[in-house]
């Protein structure tokens, strides 16, 4: 098991209410699974009886007896043998730094003082990128256990994820002045084999790369399941990009032809941005004024949101002013799909709010939740180029 369990431990590694339902629910397909063992000799009363607590039998937990919580009361029949994880490939030899793991899993998340020790031991280490396994839902609320101006001191180092990770990707640009990526979390580079999308990413990571074409095709059905968890992308959706623009008569109008913007690029994930804004995490009028020269090109993908959602949160970063010093909008395909609600579609709820501006905006690009992604450089200075269905992004490093 990934924790043992006793009436120590249960205790003190509580379940929501959603957790408990989802947890009964789960039972009979647990059971299913295990009575396809029993014809190899593994025979299992329960559910239950996995996890429940027996000083006399052996049981392996894929945690550390440190991170236990009262390790010290389980017997020496418990082998903690840390977490199981592996390597794609063999690590490489030249490497003499080593590849640190850091999870608490979804059982224990509320553990402030193991955040600061994290960033207390890890702040200054000697690493490459640090890569997000995931998101969360309520990721905004370890905002407050994180220690801004001390990472604004450290060796910048690339941060990498997407989705609710808009709330390291953004503030670390709009805080402390620091670059972040906007791209696929670690999960997505267990697929065999990699998707071109991920190996180009990968070379942005080593350094390799700082251009990238649009791809041909996107994901609308993933194939991925829980037995199926390395199924690469289900690219069947030709990919088609919305343009618009203002023409030479200065009239708003759709186009084939080439558009172009440059500027500060700043963005990430629409449910997460309204939620900071307003905050003592805000500091976009800051950015826009450090960077009023350069200009912002905002890249925005919604993941929950429908239409009417998406045009609620674009009016609240339009009247908050985020959008001041803008040369250009990035639209995301929307999760929620083109269906529209109350007459309103995904394309209306943010060309209404953004054609004031008089920039050119580009929709249907490669970033979000519906792959394959661009890897989105938060704070470099980038030039965009897109043209009837197809599209090129160059990061400057400066």
């Amino acid at each position: 098991s990934t924790f043992a369990f006793n009436q120590l431990s249960s205790g003190y590694m509580k379940y929501s209410p959603r957790e408990m339902a989802d947890m009964i629910l789960g039972l009979p397909k647990i059971s299913r699974a295990l009575k396809g063992l029993e014809p190899c000799g593994y025979h299992v009363k329960s559910a239950l009886s996995l996890v429940r607590s027996d000083n006399d039998q052996d049981s392996l937990v894929y945690t550390s007896r440190r991170f236990q919580p009262y390790g010290e009361s389980f017997s020496g029949h418990y082998a903690f043998v840390g977490p199981s994880v592996f390597a794609r490939e063999a690590p490489r030899k030249e490497k003499a730094r080593p590849l640190v793991y850091i999870a608490l899993g979804t059982v224990i998340n509320d553990r402030p003082d193991f955040y600061k020790k994290c960033m207390e031991a890890l702040g200054s280490m000697d690493v490459d990128v640090i890569l997000s396994c995931g998101g969360g839902e309520t990721m905004c609320e370890d905002l407050d256990y994180v220690d801004f101006k001390q990472l604004k001191k450290e060796d910048p180092k690339w941060f990498m994820g997407y989705s609710d990770n808009t709330n390291i990707t953004f503030l670390l640009p709009t805080l402390c002045d620091t670059a972040a990526i906007y791209g696929p979390c670690a999960a997505t580079f267990g697929m065999k084999p990699w998707d071109a999308s991920l190996e180009e990413t990968f070379r942005l990571l080593r350094g390799k790369k700082l251009e990238f074409d649009g791809y041909d095709r996107w994901e609308k059905e993933s194939l991925k399941d829980e037995e199926h968890p390395f199924e690469p992308f289900n690219l069947t959706e030709p990919k088609k990009l919305v343009l618009w623009h203002y023409d030479k008569k200065q009239k708003w109008v759709r186009t084939r032809e080439r558009v172009k913007m440059e500027g500060r690029l700043l963005g990430g994930c629409l449910d997460i941005l309204v939620t900071l804004a307003g905050t003592r995490y805000d500091k976009v009028e800051r950015f826009n004024r450090r960077y009023e020269k350069d200009g912002v090109i905002w890249f925005l993908e919604a993941c929950d949101l429908n239409p009417l959602a998406i045009r609620r949160a674009m009016w609240q970063l339009d009247h908050a002013g985020w959008f001041d010093n803008t040369k250009g909008f990035i639209i995301g395909r929307p999760l929620c799909g083109p269906e529209p609600v109350m007459g309103m579609d995904a394309y209306q709820a943010v060309l209404e709010v953004v054609k004031p501006y008089h920039v050119p905006v580009i929709l249907d690009f490669d970033i979000g939740h519906l792959p394959p992604q661009i890897p989105m450089i938060t704070g470099a200075y980038a030039k965009v180029e897109a043209w009837e269905d197809q599209s090129h992004i160059e990061f400057k490093l400066k």
